[in-house]
């Protein structure tokens, strides 16, 4: 059975929709900007800094407007969208018809896109952070694909406005380079920011996995909240990880 956060009503004819599910964006929000001003703080300036403590900050960014806008205030922000005909034909060959159903509110966009911005830098993080254990083809390689695919990803998503792009981008993001690159870190170094990234995807996985089941405990704590909460806890491993990692003097170097 899917659950829906119930709306609240206020004073004045004011609405807030999905309270719940609006607060625990934030409390995703609250953790990230934390990190940002910690991080931003170090005084060690290399690439692996620049793009962990630019995650945070776009991801808080990401989870504010989306908690604010996309699940709180959705109905203030009125639009139409019509997704090209040819686009969502071709893609319902390859992904089924079930997924690509209406096109959301426009106004999810931001949100959604500055998401998946900040999976991109904590990819590039990764990357980085592995160079010095893996060949530089593949280091090139990757560092190359972190950006077409973010390109691929992101046109799609503004096309067709289908969450589940955003899903699949993060998905590709987190298990398939943040884990594989922290793994053979963390495989050859044993270092403990590796371990706690590999922890932060892991926390993440399992929130997707209630998200895209749906699996809700009641109306007012449902699948989204679920889900929040779990990306709560990852970001603040990220966070952790991201303070071993910096304090690495070979990365200081």
């Amino acid at each position: 059975m899917i659950l829906y956060d119930q709306p609240s009503v206020f004073p004045f004819g004011i609405r807030f929709d999905e309270p719940v599910t609006t607060i625990t964006d934030l409390a995703v929000s609250f953790v990230c900007f934390f990190a940002f001003y910690q991080l931003n703080k170090i005084p060690v300036k290399n690439k692996v800094h620049l793009y962990l403590k630019y995650y945070f900050l776009s991801m808080g960014i990401a989870t504010t407007v989306g908690g604010i806008v996309g699940h709180g205030f959705l109905y203030l922000f009125n639009a139409q969208w019509e997704s090209p005909e040819g686009l969502v034909r071709f893609l319902s060959q390859i992904f089924g018809d079930e997924l690509l159903h209406e096109a959301a509110n426009p106004w999810k966009l931001p949100g959604w896109l500055t998401s998946m911005f900040s999976i991109a830098l904590v990819e590039r993080a990764s990357i980085e952070y592995a160079r010095p254990l893996i060949s530089k083809k593949v280091g090139s390689f990757f560092a190359w694909l972190n950006i077409i695919e973010l390109l691929t990803f992101v046109t799609i998503t503004f096309l067709t406005l289908n969450f589940f792009f955003v899903e699949v981008h993060s998905a590709y993001g987190l298990l398939l380079v943040v884990a594989s690159f922290n793994l053979t870190v963390y495989l050859k170094t044993k270092k403990k920011g590796s371990k706690h990234f590999l922890i932060a995807v892991g926390f993440s996985a399992i929130g997707a996995l209630f998200f895209m089941n749906q699996w809700g405990l009641s109306p007012w704590f449902n699948h989204y909240d679920i889900s929040h909460t779990f990306m709560t806890i990852s970001a603040l491993y990220f966070y952790i990880g991201s303070k071993e990692i910096l304090d690495d003097p070979v990365l200081a170097k």
